[in-house]
């Protein structure tokens, strides 16, 4: 049986993740991943974990509304959010189905060093800082900062997947916990 889902971004290393995250949530059906262009609704860098909520279910509604066959909408935004004097990159992730219900799930976190958030801070997107620090092209499609902080250990699309299983939480869990 297929599984056909919407995913509101045509990021490959998003759609990665989605495609490795359903295979395990659901082993037993065919996952076929549409991508779509959708606006997030919210700032190019959100920073905050709410602005980055409210892009994530933008995106999943948004699919979700372009692709009428598929029966679950994504999003996942990427986003930064300050705790005391530090801030922390993420990705958050909204699943949205037919009747509406609403899944969300947050990655990993990781510290963003003062060189990468000044920019930040003064409006650039932490995609485009991270590669002219880096010296590298289109990062965000690959390892992204997640990998460049980490050295490789782990990978944006590694870390997005437990976000993705957490946001799937209440259509795979003991029904008893959503009541």
């Amino acid at each position: 049986m297929d599984l056909l889902v919407a995913v509101g971004t045509t990021n490959p290393t998003k759609l990665n993740a989605v495609k490795s995250a359903l295979q395990t949530i659901f082993p037993n059906q065919t996952i076929i991943v549409k991508g779509v262009k959708v606006p997030s609704g919210v700032s190019d860098q959100p920073l905050s974990d709410l602005e980055t909520i409210e892009g994530a279910v933008n995106r999943a509604k948004r699919a979700l509304e372009l692709v009428p066959e598929a029966a679950y909408g994504i999003g996942v935004e990427g986003g930064i959010d300050k705790v005391r004097e530090n801030y922390f990159g993420f990705g958050w992730t909204a699943v949205v189905d037919r009747q509406e219900a609403v899944g969300t799930g947050c990655s990993a976190r990781f510290q963003v060093p003062m060189k990468v958030m000044k920019p930040i801070l003064e409006g650039e997107e932490m995609a485009v800082v991270i590669d002219r620090v880096s010296g590298l092209v289109d990062n965000r499609s690959g390892a992204g900062a997640m990998g460049l902080m980490t050295n490789g250990i782990l990978t944006r699309d590694s870390c997005y997947v437990h976000g993705i299983y957490f946001a799937f939480s209440r259509w795979i869990s003991d029904t008893k916990y959503w009541i």
